[in-house]
């Protein structure tokens, strides 16, 4: 899940296609529905995210009372309006009035706190959740930002690979090699260095042991050296996310695929390519692209159908992509890496987010 940021952007004003009385704003590659004149090309304004929980007098204000998300009525949710689809929430709220939102855009601000915004936090079902234990040693996992919102994480042409996205829940394995130890943890677990006790019935725990990932990652630290190695991976099935991919997440048939290695030798922590460190160890994300990065390709490949399942069962959830090799970015502060979520997606009915 990527972080929180409420910023005043400069937009950029298209027509909508559908609607006379609608405008589409553009905040990097996100377009918001507006209403028709409320804003011009070159103008700022702010930007509200998806997954923002609003404050009741925000919502009145912006009179969208009953018409977010969530059982409050109070989440931001990509929804599509005259068949456009739009993302997030472009405003002028009044307690901002005072603020040069040019210059703040400039500065990068951030006004989630003073607006009482907060990020939606998914439920944990029982399966999910368990009993904890501290494990300073735990490599966590990273927050991804999307591509859309930062477009510049990549340069054009730059070499990039490019992965499916799974809709199930993140498992984060650390094998501590001087030890032998072997911590389990969800992401949300895993950002407070967390581990979860070792249990036959948790979902995280049942998929590691039955795949064999500490043997696995035991085997790469011995030929790499490494005195840590984490391995992320999606464990999902049906009973995990409402996409199921044919795998059974109640029964033995629950599925596992590895996003991402992390391995700390002599000190230091480096991203490994989880295909080239893993293959034939351990079930892979599918890799859908390696080679220049072209923005509309990226986008393109973000949409469509599965491909984990070979029977093309449900919608695709989107792509990742990342610099190849890995590298450094300034405009995540970290990993150049980022998403990409399907408007199909977001959109669907009766879907989970389950963390």
């Amino acid at each position: 899940m990527s972080t929180l940021r409420v910023t005043a952007e400069v937009l950029t004003i298209h027509g909508h296609p559908n609607a006379d009385a609608l405008e589409l704003a553009q905040v990097g590659l996100y377009r918001a529905v507006v209403a028709k004149g409320a804003y011009r090309t070159g103008e700022s304004a702010l930007y509200i995210p998806e997954q923002a929980v609003l404050p009741a007098d925000l919502i009145d204000e912006l009179g969208l009372t009953g018409r977010l998300a969530g059982g409050k009525a109070d989440r931001v949710k990509a929804v599509r309006l005259c068949g456009e689809l739009s993302q997030g929430i472009v405003c002028r709220p009044r307690a901002l009035a005072d603020v040069d939102l040019a210059r703040a855009a400039d500065d990068g601000t951030d006004f989630a706190e003073r607006l009482g915004i907060t990020k939606w936090v998914p439920p944990i079902p029982p399966t999910m959740s368990g009993d904890v234990e501290s494990a300073p040693d735990l490599l966590p996992w990273v927050d991804i930002e999307n591509l859309q919102r930062y477009p510049d994480v990549f340069a054009p042409g730059e070499p990039v690979t490019v992965t499916e996205k799974l809709h199930g829940s993140a498992c984060l394995l650390t094998y501590v090699a001087d030890e032998g130890r072997v911590h389990v943890s969800s992401k949300g677990f895993g950002s407070k260095s967390l581990a979860l006790k070792e249990n036959p019935l948790n979902l995280y725990w049942r998929a590691v042991l039955g795949h064999d990932v500490p043997g696995a990652a035991a085997r790469l630290a011995a030929r790499l050296g490494a005195r840590r190695v984490g391995v992320f991976g999606e464990v999902y099935g049906s009973g995990v996310q409402d996409l199921h991919y044919g795998a059974d997440g109640r029964r033995d048939t629950l599925g596992y695929a590895v996003f991402d290695v992390a391995v700390e030798v002599d000190g230091a922590v480096r991203w490994l390519d989880a295909a080239e460190a893993l293959a034939g160890e351990l079930p892979l994300v599918p890799r859908l692209y390696a080679g220049p990065y072209d923005p509309a390709a990226v986008l393109d490949l973000a949409s469509g159908r599965e491909t984990v399942s070979g029977r093309d069962l449900h919608l695709r959830e989107g792509v990742v992509v990342r610099a190849a090799p890995e590298r450094y970015s300034p405009v995540t502060g970290g990993r150049a890496i980022a998403k990409v979520v399907s408007g199909a997606y977001l959109t669907r009915k009766g879907g989970t987010e389950y963390e």
